[in-house]
C-alpha cells in the first residue's frame, strides 16, 4: 500500500473516530441541556407566581380571585413572538394550586379541581420544604409526551399554606431541539467536508513530494540527467526541501568522485599512446639520422602533441557539459544562419578533400532555443566526423527542416559507414573509429559531447547508415 493512500486512512481513521465521539456528546447533550434551562426558567416562574397566589389563597378567593381571573386567561394570549424562526402563538404554561393538604384549589384549565396531588413528587416534596419538580406522562395513555412540572410553596409568614406547580410539556421544546442538532449536524458536515479536502490536501502534498524525490533519485541512480525537484510553495523551507538539497549534495559528491576516477583511468590509458610516439620519437632524435628521417619524426612528435592538445581542449568540454544540469544560457539559436557560418569555417578543408556541399533548406529560418555555443560545438563535431569520413571529391548533404513539431539538422557523407561492431558503442567516451584516408584515429569525445548537448536541450540524436548513395547520415532533432 502507497504511503499517500496509508496517510489518507490513516487521517480519515483519526477524523471520523474524532467527529463521531464529539458529534455524539453534542447531540445527546442537546435535548438534557434544553430542557435543564426550561427548567430554571419554571422555577423562576413558579416562585414568582407563589408570591402573587399568596393573598387569594391566605384570604380564601384563589379560585375567583385576581390570581385566579388573570391566570385563566393564560391560554387565550396570543404572545406574537418569533424565536429562531418558530412562531409562539399561545402560552404554554398550566397553573395548579393546592392547599396544604395537597386538594387542587385551583387549575388555570379547570381540568384537576378537587384531586389529591398530595403524592406527586413537586407537591409532597414542596410540602415537606424541599425542592419539588416531577416529568410525568401528560396522560396514562400518553406516556411518551411529557410534562415537566416545578412547584413553588405558597408561605404565610414561615408556614406553607399550598403549593403553586407551573407546567409545560416537554414537546413545546422538540422544535428547538431538533433545529440544534440539525445544526449541528449540518455544521458537522462542513467541518467533515473542509477537514476532508485539507486531508486529501495534506497527502497529496507529502505524496507527492516523495514521489518527486524517488523520481529524482531513482533517475540519478540510472545515470540520467536529472533536475533537483522543485518542492514547491507549500513545502517552503520543511523537511522535503532539506532532504532533497542533501540527496542533491549525495549526488554531487557522488558523482565527482566517480567522474574523476572515471577520467583519471581513462585518460590515463588515452595519454600512454601519444606520450611513447612523442618519447620514442624524441629518443631517436637524439642520434645521428638522415635529414629526412629527422624531419619525419619531428613531424611525428608535433602530430602527437596536437593530439593531446585536442584531447584535453576536448576533454575540458566535454567535462564542463556533463555536470550541467540544465542550460546556464537560452536564447533563440537559427539553424540555418549557424549552419552557413559553420560551412564557411570549414570550407578550406572542404576544398582540400575537393567536397562538394548541398544545404536543402526547408524554410528560411529555422529556430530552436538553446545555449548558441554549445550548439555551434555539437554541429561542428557532426560537420567535423562527416568531413573526415568523407572520401575525397565525395559529397555532403546538409539538410534543415521541420519534423513532427521539431527542427531536424542533419548531415550526410558517402564513407564507409559505421561498422556493426561499433553501432553501439560510437558515442562512448575515447571510442574512436580509424579515418578513412590517414587511417588514424581522433580523440574520441566528439559524439560524446554531441550526445551530451543534445540531452542538454531535449533533443534527439541519430547516426545511420545508408544505402543510395552509401555513407552515413547523422540527423539531431531538437525542440522547435
Amino acid at each position: 500500500m502507497r504511503i499517500g493512500l496509508r496517510l489518507l486512512l490513516a487521517f480519515f481513521l483519526v477524523l471520523g473516530l474524532a467527529l463521531f465521539v464529539v458529534l455524539r456528546v453534542f447531540i445527546e447533550e442537546v435535548k438534557p441541556g434544553t430542557r435543564l434551562a426550561m427548567e430554571d426558567s419554571l422555577v423562576d416562574a413558579a416562585n414568582a407566581l407563589a408570591l402573587v397566589a399568596a393573598p387569594d389563597l391566605k384570604a380564601g378567593t384563589i379560585a375567583s380571585g385576581p390570581f385566579a381571573q388573570a391566570m385563566t386567561a393564560l391560554p387565550q394570549i396570543d404572545p406574537g413572538a418569533t424565536i429562531w424562526g418558530f412562531r409562539k402563538e399561545r402560552i404554554g404554561y398550566r397553573i395548579t394550586v393546592t392547599d396544604a393538604r395537597g386538594i387542587v384549589v385551583f387549575d388555570s384549565r379547570g381540568e384537576d379541581l378537587g384531586k389529591d396531588h398530595s403524592q406527586w413528587n413537586d407537591v409532597l416534596r414542596t410540602l415537606r420544604g424541599e425542592y419539588g419538580a416531577r416529568s410525568s406522562g401528560e396522560s396514562a395513555y400518553d406516556a411518551d409526551r411529557t410534562v415537566m412540572h416545578v412547584a413553588a410553596p405558597v408561605r404565610d409568614g414561615d408556614r406553607i399554606v399550598g403549593v403553586l406547580t407551573v407546567s409545560r410539556p416537554n414537546q413545546t421544546l422538540e422544535p428547538y431541539i431538533q433545529r440544534s442538532r440539525d445544526r449541528i449536524l449540518n455544521w458537522s458536515w462542513a467541518l467533515l467536508g473542509i477537514s476532508l479536502a485539507i486531508g486529501l490536501l495534506f497527502t497529496w502534498w507529502m505524496a507527492s513530494s516523495l514521489s518527486r524525490l524517488r523520481g529524482y533519485a531513482n533517475a540519478v541512480a540510472r545515470g540520467e540527467r536529472a533536475e533537483l525537484p522543485r518542492m514547491g510553495r507549500l513545502s517552503g523551507n520543511t523537511e522535503f526541501a532539506d532532504l532533497a538539497q542533501a540527496v542533491e549534495r549525495m549526488r554531487i559528491r557522488l558523482e565527482d568522485k566517480a567522474y574523476v576516477e572515471n577520467y583519471v583511468h581513462t585518460l590515463t590509458h588515452e595519454l600512454k599512446s601519444p606520450l611513447a610516439a612523442i618519447r620514442g620519437a624524441a629518443e631517436l632524435l637524439q642520434e645521428p639520422m638522415p635529414e629526412a628521417d629527422r624531419e619525419r619524426f619531428a613531424g611525428n612528435i608535433q602530430r602527437q602533441t596536437e593530439r593531446l592538445r585536442q584531447l584535453i581542449d576536448r576533454l575540458l568540454a566535454l567535462a564542463d557539459v556533463e555536470q550541467m544540469r540544465q542550460l546556464r544560457a537560452v536564447e533563440p539559436v537559427d539553424l540555418v544562419a549557424l549552419t552557413r557560418e559553420l560551412l564557411h569555417t570549414a570550407e578550406p578543408r572542404l576544398r582540400l578533400k575537393g567536397l562538394r556541399v548541398d544545404v536543402a533548406q526547408g524554410a528560411e529560418v529555422a529556430v530552436v532555443k538553446g545555449d548558441r555555443f554549445l550548439v555551434a560545438q555539437a554541429l561542428q563535431n557532426l560537420l567535423d566526423n562527416a568531413i573526415d569520413f568523407s572520401p575525397h571529391g565525395g559529397v555532403l548533404a546538409v539538410s534543415i527542416g521541420p519534423v513532427n513539431g521539431g527542427i531536424e539538422w542533419s548531415v550526410r557523407d558517402e564513407g564507409p559507414g559505421v561498422p556493426d561492431y561499433a553501432v553501439d558503442r560510437i558515442f562512448d567516451r575515447f571510442y574512436s573509429l580509424p579515418r578513412a584516408d590517414t587511417k588514424e584515429k581522433s580523440s574520441g569525445l566528439g559524439l560524446c559531447l554531441v550526445k551530451e548537448v543534445s540531452e542538454l536541450h531535449g533533443g534527439t540524436l541519430r547516426i545511420d547508415n545508408v544505402d543510395h548513395p552509401r555513407g552515413c547520415r547523422a540527423s539531431w532533432t531538437l525542440p522547435a
